[in-house]
């Protein structure tokens, strides 16, 4: 039995999975705000743990999950797959011996600079994020998302202005450091995303040339922020910057003027409307259930031939 209420539940096993709300043991998926709660025991992978003790204390007690090794959790066998999203974020595949169920939670198929490439096993009942469940969010090829933000970046640069670019403190922001510190271009960090990103290098993960922000560091360096909007993204002595958001959402030509930059740049982490698709295809489940999305994906899912729902309302029950 598996249940929604205000986010999944795996009953038999007593096992939250990305609730926000504090429970006696709950699965992160990864450490972005909107998928840790405070629990009393976190399951989630070493990165994953290190990244939300970061955020929520150093105190929080984990139970490591590594990627692909089963772990035998009340009456499942619980594995972590990766999930491509961000530094340890994974999928949740469970398991009773009769059936099984694959959460998502946030993923994206694909290259990745900063964390493993997902990877999707087969499970008879899918849980999956469709933030881009419309026909509209099929992004272009990262690679050439890729050589538009450094082609920008290096453009900006050459007229010594200072290319700042919003990202998400946990994630993006590191992908992007990644990116331009490997194509020769130097970067100085706000200082919370700075501190993510010395997790990040705790955890293994190299981000090349990166210093916190300081204006006098400024000629030469690329800068990378807060999104506008978000408490302190702005940074002193920045006279002549050039704005570069860094989402999905970009592929609306709107973005860059509801996110107040010069440019958006559809560089995503999450699975556009062709890798949902694709997921639903590849994982082959017998019902799929659509949480974070747009409802019209469902249908989307039917006509393709799959048995698909989606999760409505605060409570929803189903045999598991």
């Amino acid at each position: 039995m598996f249940h929604w209420d205000r986010g999944l539940f795996l009953t038999a096993a007593k096992l939250a999975v990305d609730v926000r709300r504090r429970q006696p043991c709950g699965f992160i998926s990864h450490a972005h705000a909107d998928h840790i709660g405070p629990h009393e025991l976190a399951l989630c992978t070493p990165a994953t743990g290190k990244l939300y003790q970061h955020r929520r204390g150093a105190h929080r007690k984990t139970l490591t999950l590594e990627y692909r090794q089963p772990h035998k959790f009340g009456p499942l066998a619980l594995t972590a797959f990766p999930a491509g999203h961000c530094l340890g974020s994974a999928m949740l595949l469970a398991e009773n011996g009769e059936k099984s169920l694959l959460y998502t939670g946030d993923f994206k198929l694909g290259p990745s600079a900063t964390s493993e490439p997902a990877e999707l096993p087969h499970a008879d009942i899918l849980v999956m994020e469709s933030t881009f469940g419309k026909p509209r969010y099929r992004l272009p090829p990262r690679e050439e998302v890729v050589e538009e933000l450094l082609q920008l970046v290096k453009k900006t640069l050459a007229e010594d202005r200072t290319p700042v670019i919003h990202a998400y403190a946990l994630g993006k922001a590191q992908e992007v450091t990644k990116l331009l510190t490997t194509a020769g271009i130097p970067v100085l960090q706000h200082p919370m995303i700075f501190a993510v990103s010395e997790v990040y290098r705790e955890c293994g993960v190299d981000l090349g040339q990166v210093a916190p922000y300081e204006a006098s560091r400024l000629p030469g360096n690329a800068v990378i922020t807060l999104p506008q909007g978000m408490r302190g993204f702005r940074l002193p002595g920045i006279t002549q910057p050039v704005g570069i958001a860094v989402t999905g959402w970009a592929i609306d030509p709107s973005t860059k003027y509801r996110q107040g930059v010069d440019h958006a740049l559809p560089l995503s982490d999450h699975a556009d409307f062709n890798q949902l698709l694709e997921t639903a295809q590849r994982v082959a489940p017998q019902e799929i259930y659509c949480t974070h999305g747009p409802r019209e994906f469902v249908e989307h899912l039917r006509v393709e031939g799959f048995n698909a729902f989606p999760v409505t309302g605060s409570y929803q029950t189903r045999m598991f």
